[in-house]
């Protein structure tokens, strides 16, 4: 619809939030107040301008090619690493989903974060250049500075912002998501000594041996393992989680954990496909642990927190389940629940933010009867508690559908250990809503709160919009991304679907 091609939008996308950053460290007032709350309005605005940018990349992307589109290329380092950015259908709705989420995450912080409020809205400006950065990114060095970059804004507001351990909890997500990146690092060595180039395009070209492949996966599978994170490398969410600020939980759960699941997308699939055929059973088996484990340890958990952090790992099993399925309906449901996920995420552990300024409290047993005094929250809750279990009528429901037709297309087995996993989030979801929203209001300082205020509503409304949007009108997240599947899976995978599709379904054990 409008002709992009010479404007540096990409660019311009990962300068805004900067220039942003800079505005607010040169913000000087003697009145404290007045500073942060001009601190605060120059991050919303420059959030606001920067998600109305991007809405230009979703009205200009053209549907029917699996192409780069707003390719930009510059010498970076030398002549062979370059500053090449481009999105395809793939990452168009990851580029959306970082820049939908930042303006929510400022309001989100706009009455709990009173203490070194510059420098908390500076970690996320930047953290959001880092995160655009790592969805456009067609050059493999440009990818690894965006993917190890937004580690540092993250420690920093987790370390510094979080709860009482939050230096404990902090290290450890940064060694644990460091230390996998490492090797990484190795391999990405080895793949520019072998081709020459780090142009992440003709990196999908090549064919590496497959003897090489199967060590270049396992260390790209190191990195992508711990950021969504897999079991049993998921043990830093939680902590994590339950010390960052509300904030950071958000985008967190909300993009950052997609990093993963894209690098499984961008780099393992079209670069290894070999070894990822060979490793694919491993990482279903992974998978469908990490779905039924963390649902279980979900069921006991006393904190709220804790509790939407451990489904959150369950939730990144399917989308594993997806992405190594090697279908068209697979793969789809893993990009679709990711993009769910990332929603009806993050608006949750909002609503535990709300909850938490009031009473100062995750503890599940404090609460109870809220749909008596909170009767809006008790809706929203409800409403995002159940597309997190997959109700029909929202995002939940349509990726998990995809992934579990596209699972079972490959083995009746994966299919039946991924839906075990629905049946155990149905529970715990609806555990935590009966003892939170429903019950006996019997405690006078649950009484005492109050339903959402204006600006939680304005955080709330567009969540749940989008949620309901997704689950009634999929098609407009399906259509971008189609073609790129298609792409991706059109060579290297086709024969695995078609053996799929040939084989009996009573005998459908295997792939």
């Amino acid at each position: 619809m409008f002709d992009l091609t010479d404007f540096p939008i990409l660019t311009i996308l990962m300068i805004l939030p900067l220039l942003g950053a800079a505005v607010i460290l040169m913000i000087k007032h003697q009145d404290d107040a007045i500073k942060n709350t001009n601190i605060r309005r120059v991050a919303l605005l420059t959030t606001m301008a920067t998600f109305v940018l991007s809405l230009l990349l979703w009205i200009g992307f053209d549907n029917s090619t699996a192409d780069f589109q707003f390719v930009e290329s510059y010498a970076w380092v030398g002549q062979d690493i370059k500053y090449y950015v481009g999105i395809d259908g793939i990452s168009l709705l990851f580029v959306l989903l970082t820049t939908f989420l930042m303006p929510i995450v400022i309001l989100s912080s706009w009455e709990s974060i009173d203490k070194r409020v510059a420098e908390y809205m500076v970690a996320f400006l930047v953290l959001e250049t880092l995160m655009i950065g790592v969805f456009s990114a067609l050059d493999i060095f440009l990818f690894y500075v965006y993917f190890e970059g937004g580690l540092i804004p993250m420690f920093l507001l987790i370390g510094v912002w979080g709860g009482l351990r939050r230096v404990y909890a902090s290290f450890k997500f940064f060694l644990y998501t460091l230390l996998g990146s490492v090797l990484m690092l190795v391999a990405v060595l080895y793949m520019y000594i072998e081709t020459g180039t780090t142009e992440i395009p003709a990196l999908m070209e090549h064919n590496f041996d497959p003897g090489v492949q199967t060590w270049l996966w396992l260390a790209f599978f190191a990195s992508f393992a711990v950021k969504m994170p897999m079991w049993p490398v998921h043990t830093w969410l939680p902590d994590a989680h339950v010390q960052a600020p509300t904030g950071g939980s958000v985008i967190l759960a909300g993009v950052l954990l997609k990093m993963g699941g894209y690098g499984f997308l961008r780099f393992s699939l079209p670069m290894f496909p070999d070894a990822s055929i060979v490793f694919a059973d491993m990482v279903l088996a992974l998978s469908i642990i990490a779905i039924i484990y963390t649902s279980f340890v979900a069921l006991v958990q006393t904190d709220i927190k804790k509790l939407i952090a451990y489904s959150s790992v369950a939730h990144m099993g399917f989308v594993t389940i997806g992405i190594f399925v090697f279908n068209t309906n697979g793969i789809e449901g893993a990009i679709f629940t990711m993009l769910s996920h990332g929603i009806v995420s993050a608006a949750l552990f909002l609503c535990v933010g709300v909850v938490y300024d009031r009473m100062h409290t995750r503890e599940i047993a404090r609460y109870g009867g809220l749909v008596s005094n909170m009767k809006l929250y008790a809706v929203t809750f409800v409403i995002l508690s159940l597309a997190s279990i997959g109700l029909p009528g929202t995002g939940g429901f349509i990726g998990e559908v995809l992934v579990l037709v596209g699972a079972y297309q490959y083995s009746s087995w994966v299919a039946f250990g991924a839906s075990f996993g629905v049946i155990l989030g149905a529970a715990y979801m609806l555990y935590l809503v009966r003892r939170i929203v429903f019950g006996e209001l019997d405690k006078d300082d649950v009484k005492a709160m109050t339903d959402l205020n204006l600006r939680e509503k304005i955080i709330f409304a567009p969540l749940v919009a989008m949620t309901l949007w997704m689950g009634i009108y999929p098609n407009s997240f399906l259509e971008p991304m189609r073609t790129s599947v298609a792409n991706l899976i059109s060579s290297d995978f086709s024969s695995i679907s078609e053996q799929a599709k040939a084989q009996p379904k009573a005998d459908a054990g295997g792939h």
